[in-house]
């Protein structure tokens, strides 16, 4: 059996350490809308309606909620160290808001500083009130489903 030289040991051991060394690269990632700066400040209060932004902008990554008036666009730039989570490098919320009329009444638009690092708790979520132990939460609402008053009656008999 041949024995590996000094040379090809060190080839080995430094092929091995930049194979390594490969699975700590960063990745970088996008998720959302691409933005191109120049059609995003084109779009003005008072001048353009919803169909003039969907044209420019294209649909939106998201529709407001409680109203279809606030159409939002989002974008996000990530970096990752190989198994890490990854961490926002930046930033775009544009957020269009139009009138009755479909009209744009304001844009605005804001960035990485808006995003907040939320550290749990463990597996428990601090909670103000009263602590509680097993049992009490298992036998405590015993007898007071359905009273009202002292009497212990319900709404539609109070006695």
């Amino acid at each position: 059996m041949a024995r590996m030289s000094t040379k090809q040991a060190a080839t080995a051991a430094l092929l091995a350490l930049a194979l390594g060394a490969s699975g700590c690269a960063r990745v970088n990632g996008h998720q959302g809308y691409i933005t191109d700066e120049t059609l995003v400040s084109g779009i003005a209060a008072g001048v353009d309606n919803r169909e003039s932004v969907a044209k420019t902008l294209g649909r939106p990554s998201f529709v407001g909620q409680f109203t279809p008036n606030d159409w939002y666009y989002f974008a996000r730039t990530t970096k990752q160290l190989a198994f890490a989570l990854p961490k926002p490098t930046e930033q775009l919320v544009l957020h269009i808001r139009f009138d009755a009329a479909g009209n744009v009444t304001s844009v605005e638009k804001t960035g990485i500083e808006k995003v907040a690092k939320i550290d749990p708790n463990g597996d428990k979520t601090p909670t103000l009130g009263k602590e509680r132990s097993f049992f009490e939460d298992l036998f405590g609402n015993i007898g007071s489903v359905g009273a009202v008053g002292e009497s212990g009656g319900t709404a539609d008999n109070p006695n």
